[in-house]
């Protein structure tokens, strides 16, 4: 028994063992996420919270991409933003679903709904359209340059959301310049496929001569929650970029909700546009050098060094080849380099010495920008900024711009950091020329503002004084902190340096401008205490005179003969009270001029007291001009 009972043993082990080979096998197959399904489930981490952060994102998303596509070319931008709200009875039409009353009302939460944006930029291009919104990692960012996108997603997180939380196609009209039609498209994405999925895609007759994008999206959002953060962001944007003009409409089932705001355009001086650039070998890794590898299209490795990095010529490309060892040669055919030789050539790369990267690739907003738009939107009582030099971090080139105002509108917004408060100090960051309103805390520009600056050695009161500190950084490489990509770290020496010295610059000559204004005040103080007592000393030294004349008349006392001829016109009412008034308060306003100009001579001050100027825009129709501009102002000369 035992025997015949061993072979049914064996085969029953056998069955189960097969059955669990398959299971784990089952389990272990590999699967594949498209990115914009990774994106749709890690929606946060581009900045899709919830609804409320999701409608400011989009937002942000959508005017950046705006004023990136006005810029380019050189069109000063209009960019106009509609929030509409869309209560659950149109939205329910809008998708064709019939409304249905409530029966437990305590199951709802409402909420509210759409966007849409318009701008006079570029336009898309026809056939581009669909996978620019409709396909998540593609676009025309990817390249070294300073850009505005902190992920290259742009409009297409919103077309997820939008897929996520209203099932609604994007609506995109765009037409480019001298093109005789507009393109119009609706579209959304298949998520899992990471492809558009075009719902109508067809050109209309262009009347009008329109360039520009037109994007209409409908989303969950929640107006009332971030309503301060929107209107915030687009005043920030007004600052920085005050050649662009926004109209801002937030539209109401209730009208007496409903808000307009204009930013309007002060200048129409823009920054150059960002040059893409290459990378610099110090900044390289061992991935991108392989990329670098099978892109390029030059043939020998010393081509291929001299040609795909900056900062290496002929002559050190050919110095570097000879340090990599006898496996290489300048003619050595570049697609033959090995994987062991890539990591040579890296290796030689961190520990080769090279110049720094110029900061000419680098777009800035410009003193004169950043000036205008301070003033043009917080009106202070001085203003000071700095644009400092380019500087270098792992191998990107950067600049710091930094203003420092005084005074003025009190613009605190609502934070949850009330640190600020209590330092009575109103920090605005820009990221490559855009704000940043979250995470505030750990950014370098807060913790120098509120740490490493001694305000009160600049003549700056923290408690009594409106300071605002205004800090620009752009860069091909922004490095951003945290997920949401939302402010700048504080442990990169290079940045943290740069921003303490460019706001030391703009205290520096705040201290100089308030110095004199002490002494005005001074000097007001006291022409106001001498001239307050010239009523009783020209009384009391007319009295005298008069004293004096009657003697000279009845002759008890004789006077030499300049106090005869003075006498004789005080008996004449030639010299009388009120022309000795007028004498002395003369004296005062001369006393008063020498010590101001002595003061002056002696700190050095040679120019006299200047007055704000304003200069209208001139004609748009002029565009044959050279700009010569200057950190407070910008000559134009008409050719």
């Amino acid at each position: 028994m035992a025997g015949g009972d061993s072979p049914a043993e064996t085969k029953k082990g056998s069955s189960k063992t097969s059955k669990n080979t398959k299971e784990s096998s089952k389990e272990s197959t590999l699967k594949q996420k498209s990115p914009a399904e990774f994106f749709a489930e890690n929606k946060n981490i581009a900045g899709f919270d919830n609804p409320g952060k999701s409608l400011y994102t989009t937002v942000r998303e959508l005017v950046e991409n705006a004023l990136d596509s006005s810029e380019s070319i050189s069109e000063l931008p209009e960019v106009e933003v509609t929030i509409e709200e869309i209560g659950k009875s149109k939205f329910n039409s809008m998708i064709g679903l019939i409304d249905r009353e409530r029966v437990d009302t305590k199951l709802y939460d409402d909420y509210e709904t759409d966007k849409a944006r318009e701008d006079n930029g570029k336009g898309m291009p026809h056939d581009d359209i669909p996978n620019m919104f409709g396909r998540v990692l593609s676009g025309t960012k990817y390249g070294l340059k300073q850009t505005r996108g902190k992920f290259g997603l742009g409009a297409k997180m919103a077309l997820i959301w939008s897929k996520m939380s209203t099932g609604l196609p994007i609506e995109i009209s765009s037409s480019m310049k001298s093109q005789n039609y507009v393109t119009f498209c609706r579209l959304d994405i298949d998520i899992h496929r990471n492809i558009p999925h075009i719902h109508l895609h067809e050109k209309k007759a262009n009347k009008e001569k329109w360039h520009g994008a037109e994007i209409q999206v409908v989303i969950e959002g929640n107006w009332t929650t971030y309503r301060s953060k929107i209107l915030h962001y687009m005043r920030q944007m007004a600052v920085i970029t005050p050649y662009a003009q926004f109209l801002f409409r937030f539209i109401s089932e209730t009208p007496e909700k409903n808000v307009t705001v204009k930013f309007t355009r002060r200048t129409d001086v823009m920054p150059p546009i960002p040059i893409e650039t290459k990378h610099h070998p110090s900044s390289v890794d061992l991935l991108l050098i392989k990329r670098l590898v099978t892109d390029t299209s030059k043939k020998t490795l010393l081509q291929f060094l001299q040609n795909e990095f900056v900062n290496i010529n002929k002559n050190l490309a050919a110095r570097l080849i000879g340090e990599m060892g006898p496996d290489f040669s300048p003619g050595m055919a570049v697609k033959s380099v090995t994987s062991q030789q890539m990591v040579r050539i890296h290796q030689l790369f961190r520990q080769a010495k090279f110049d720094d990267p110029s900061g000419d690739c680098l777009s800035p907003a410009g003193e004169y920008n950043l000036r205008l738009g301070i003033i043009k939107e917080l009106h202070p009582d001085m203003v000071a900024t700095h644009s400092g030099s380019a500087q270098v971090f792992e191998g990107h080139p950067f600049i710091v711009e930094a203003g420092v105002s005084v005074g003025g509108r009190d613009v605190k917004q609502a934070s949850h950091i009330l640190l600020l408060f209590i330092h009575g100090i109103n920090i605005f960051r820009f990221a490559n020329r855009i704000p940043l309103l979250f995470e505030q805390g750990g950014d370098v520009v807060t913790r120098t503002a509120l740490k490493r600056i001694n305000w009160n050695s600049y003549k700056i009161n923290q408690t009594q004084d409106k300071i605002g500190v205004f800090v620009s950084i752009v860069s091909t490489k922004i490095p951003f902190k945290g997920t949401g990509k939302e402010y700048i770290g504080d442990d990169i020496s290079e940045i943290a340096t740069a921003v303490k010295s460019a706001i030391q610059q703009c205290c520096i000559q705040l201290k100089s401008k308030i110095v004199k204004r002490l002494q005005a005040r001074e000097q007001q103080e006291r022409k106001r205490s001498l001239s307050r007592y010239i009523p009783d000393a020209t009384g009391a030294v007319y009295e005298v005179l008069k004293q004096m004349t009657e003697e000279h008349t009845k002759k008890r006392k004789r006077y030499k003969e300049e106090e005869t001829a003075m006498l004789e016109k005080v008996s004449k009412l030639i010299i009388t009270k009120e022309t000795l008034k007028e004498k002395l308060a003369e004296h005062v306003e001369q006393v008063d001029y020498e010590m101001a100009l002595e003061y002056a001579t002696q700190s050095g001050v040679s120019e006299e007291p200047r007055e704000n100027i304003y200069l209208q825009q001139l004609n748009p129709n002029h565009s044959n001009f050279i700009d010569l501009q200057s950190p407070t102002f910008v000559f134009r000369l008409i050719l």
